[in-house]
């Protein structure tokens, strides 16, 4: 594989070295973005939030750290009804209120968005798998079904592998630098697919929205955080739940994922063999999403 590239070529395609087709890349243009709004919460915290779809039941779709609702609505895509999308607080569009925060005040910001829109079933990738923890020690009934997608950390610190990922992404956008935030960014990136034009367009999009909206500097304090103080407290959450995790993912280890399926009383684990499996295992993971949570 060629060496990862930046700035891209203007074609939108990776600029190779040597020998090969030099042509501009043609395609249909990218689709504009949908249209977000602004909604505020009874916590007093104006959250961005992208409802689509329509119809019964209604799903909310909670992201991960420094990330959002561009990339959280692929795990929706063949989920029947309505979908809600949304920005925890310090990402996006999203208010940024003093801190430091803790789980406790994601869960708030989960809660007051499901309430406000009605949802009675939820997925939380990462970040949000630990505030959708959270938010069921307190409410186990809340929600008819669950889906937990790499969860990160549970009721034990986490390891040190994401600080140095997570510094390097808040100074590179603090600094405005395109390049810095690529080179950051790409590191989420399978190797293979890296330099392909499926690879750049991803890079564009977070890019696009990281330098546009910014990240609040608040957010490293909760690499020290945990959602639950023991994940015995989950023992009353009697909804169905997917849990999802897969080995070599030094970010998500599948140990977590492990834990949290047998501390949740109806827990149905999947693992998959290796990382990137947005990338690697898309159409298995679309599939098993919405089958689990169209049943």
């Amino acid at each position: 594989m060629r060496d990862f590239r930046w700035p891209p070529p203007p074609d939108g395609g990776p600029r190779t070295w040597g020998p090969g087709p030099g042509a501009p890349r043609t395609g249909r243009p990218a689709l504009p973005e949908p249209e977000t709004e602004l909604v505020t919460t009874p916590h007093g915290v104006r959250l961005e939030r992208l409802v689509t779809g329509a119809g019964e039941p209604t799903t909310l779709f909670a992201h991960g750290l420094a990330h959002g609702i561009a990339t959280t609505r692929p795990f929706g895509s063949a989920v029947a009804g309505r979908k809600v999308f949304f920005q925890f607080r310090g990402h996006g569009r999203s208010d940024t209120p003093p801190g430091p925060w803790s789980y406790l005040e994601l869960a708030r910001d989960l809660r007051a968005v499901a309430d406000l829109s009605g949802a009675t079933r939820a997925l939380g990738a990462s970040l949000g798998a630990g505030a959708l923890c959270r938010l069921l020690v307190e409410s186990p009934d809340r929600f008819d079904r669950l889906v937990f997608f790499l969860p990160a950390v549970l009721d034990r610190p986490r390891d040190t592998s994401a600080r140095p990922w997570l510094t390097d992404l808040l100074a590179a956008v603090e600094s405005g630098d395109a390049s810095a935030v690529a080179d950051v960014v790409s590191s989420e990136l399978p190797p293979a697919v890296r330099n392909t034009p499926t690879g750049w367009a991803y890079l564009r999009q977070r890019l696009d929205h990281l330098l546009r909206d910014g990240l609040a500097p608040g957010l490293a304090g909760l690499l020290d955080a945990t959602p639950l103080r023991d994940a015995a407290a989950l023992a009353t959450v009697t909804a169905p739940a997917l849990v999802i995790g897969c080995a070599g993912d030094d970010r998500h280890p599948a140990e977590v994922a492990e834990a949290l399926a047998a501390a949740l009383p109806r827990a149905t684990l999947h693992v998959y063999d290796r990382p990137g499996v947005l990338w690697t295992e898309r159409a298995d993971l679309r599939d098993r999403i919405s089958t689990f949570l169209n049943g």
